[in-house]
């Protein structure tokens, strides 16, 4: 318990002291959510990843879908590397760092509104941010909140209380910048802790041979292949294809993840981006999932409730065996995940809150003092709306992480993809054919939810429908701005053909006005 408790304030520590550090990186509006637009490949790339898995991934997905579909839920892994992180960087990081530079954009709905000339979208996608983000954020409690009463034996509500203390503090202090610097931190650690977790696990069932004979024995249900836990493609192909499309197409729509390419300081950091960020989605991702797959060697150990496993104790309960020491390093895997991931959440809702809803609509002249202020402050507030949500979601119907999640990033990414995408690609897009993307993107998941609660909910899995939501707007962008009138842009003036204009008008500035006059002339 020592050995453990030393572990996690160790690391509460570094994270509040990181924040205190990067107070002075946070002095301006660009500086608490962008980091200055001058944060490197190493730095970007890891808080990608870190805020792309945490313990939704870790306890919720890994523990669901490896039960479901075995050794074959790795295949998210592989999907969420290369769909959700290396084409994500290749296609979308360039245009979105160059041409949100160039119309001064710092959020998402700054860029609609100014990409689309339209006030109304910029104020809709704010709305819809600030509604389904947090969902997600209370789901990233919930895991990380298991663990410790494995670990410790503490009450949930003090797990949510300490893990929302500690990230309030070093954000609100640092913003952007600590958050990318613990990011990097936290991110070091998920990826020694995964691969020797992994390895302990194995060790535990004999070793990797042993483990795979003793998984081929276990009958997967409905299903008459025999060995479907170690197949390939597993016993149920279709729900596991509908998985890795929302795990890993929903990045390119997602708010706190295509933020990063913001931030990031020149064309060259994307390509080295692309490659870090790829090979930690590898590592984490797919050996989080890889190690799921295993769950079933402990299934007359997990927790079931009316009939059916209870999905987020399956990836404690497998790692309740461990030496103290890897519990300990478990434990502090998972508060890495989490807290980075609440920290990108919280910033991008403060952000999105002050500057596209709260700024010139309802405050008037906010100045950039008051602008810093108002985030400050309503960070501290999404915080303590996510606990209290996170709390009494975990005496409700909603049980599972995955479908909290699933709910958030299909509406999330349903919204946004499709004018994202097209809006940085395409000059011939319209604000109908935005609107409907919205509309189609919120109203399908929203739809599927409420008729689950009343009845038979439209499709199923909402996993399955936040993808189908997804796919649906990468659609309907371009079908709709056919049939009417596109927003009159000019993308050249956007987005020039000379790629490295950019990078050169900057050294230039940074010459005029560091280095000294070479002809007094």
């Amino acid at each position: 318990m020592l050995v453990k408790a030393l572990m996690v304030a160790i690391f509460a520590a570094t994270a509040i002291g990181v924040g205190i550090l990067c107070r002075k990186h946070a002095g301006s509006v660009s500086g608490f959510i962008l980091g200055g637009r001058s944060v490197g490949p190493w730095l970007s790339a890891f808080a990608f990843g870190t805020s792309y898995f945490s313990a939704v991934i870790f306890v919720g997905y890994a523990g669901q879908f490896g039960w479901k579909y075995g050794l074959a839920a790795a295949w998210i892994g592989i999907g969420n590397a290369i769909l959700g992180s290396l084409l994500a960087w290749w296609v979308l990081g360039p245009r979105t760092r160059e041409m949100t530079q160039r119309l001064q954009a710092s959020t998402m709905p700054e860029f609609f509104g100014k990409r689309y000339a339209s006030k109304g979208l910029r104020i809709a996608a704010a709305a819809i941010i600030f509604v389904f983000l947090i969902p997600y954020t209370a789901s990233v409690y919930n895991g990380l909140s298991r663990l410790f009463g494995m670990a410790f034996g503490l009450p949930y509500e003090v797990c949510i209380i300490g893990m929302a203390l500690i990230t309030c503090v070093y954000v609100v202090i640092g913003g952007y910048m600590a958050t990318v610097l613990n990011d990097f931190v936290q991110g070091i650690v998920m990826l020694f802790g995964i691969v020797a977790v992994i390895a302990a696990v194995l060790a535990g069932n004999g070793g990797f041979s042993e483990a795979i004979v003793s998984l081929s024995q276990i009958p997967a249900e409905n299903s008459a292949l025999e060995g479907a836990f170690v197949s390939m493609f597993g016993p149920d192909l279709p729900n596991l294809i509908g998985v890795i499309v929302l795990t890993s197409l929903g990045t390119w729509g997602l708010p706190q993840m295509v933020q990063k390419f913001y931030a990031i300081k020149s064309g060259p950091a994307i390509k080295q981006g692309a490659i870090i960020s790829t090979v930690f989605a590898a590592v984490v991702a797919g050996g989080s999932y890889f190690l799921g797959g295993f769950g079933r060697l402990y299934g007359d150990q997990v927790t079931f409730a009316d009939g059916a496993p209870v999905y987020d104790s399956i990836i404690p309960t497998m790692l309740s065996g461990l030496p103290d020491i890897l519990v300990g390093l478990v434990i502090v895997l998972v508060l890495s995940a989490s807290m980075s991931t609440l920290s990108s959440l919280v910033l991008t809702s403060s952000s999105t809150l002050t500057l596209d809803l709260l700024k010139d609509n309802v405050v008037k002249d906010m100045s950039e003092k008051k602008q810093l202020i108002w985030m400050r402050g309503l960070l501290v507030v999404f915080v303590v709306i996510s606990a209290v949500i996170a709390l009494v979601q975990y005496n409700s119907s909603i049980t599972f992480i995955a479908q909290l999640m699933s709910i958030s990033w299909g509406a999330l990414a349903g919204a946004f993809l499709g004018p994202f995408f097209w809006g940085l690609y395409s000059k011939r897009v319209s604000k109908a054919a935005v609107w409907a993307s919205f509309i189609v993107g919120v109203g399908l998941t929203c739809g599927n939810m409420i008729a689950s609660f009343v009845g038979t909910p439209l499709i199923a899995s909402p996993i399955n429908c936040g993808a189908i939501a997804m796919v649906l707007s990468m659609a309907i962008v371009p079908l709709v701005s056919l049939v009417t009138k596109p927003v009159d842009f000019d993308m050249d003036i956007a987005l020039p053909s000379r790629k490295s204009a950019t990078d050169r008008e900057i050294e230039t500035e940074m010459r005029e006005e560091h280095m000294p006059e070479l002809n007094p002339r």
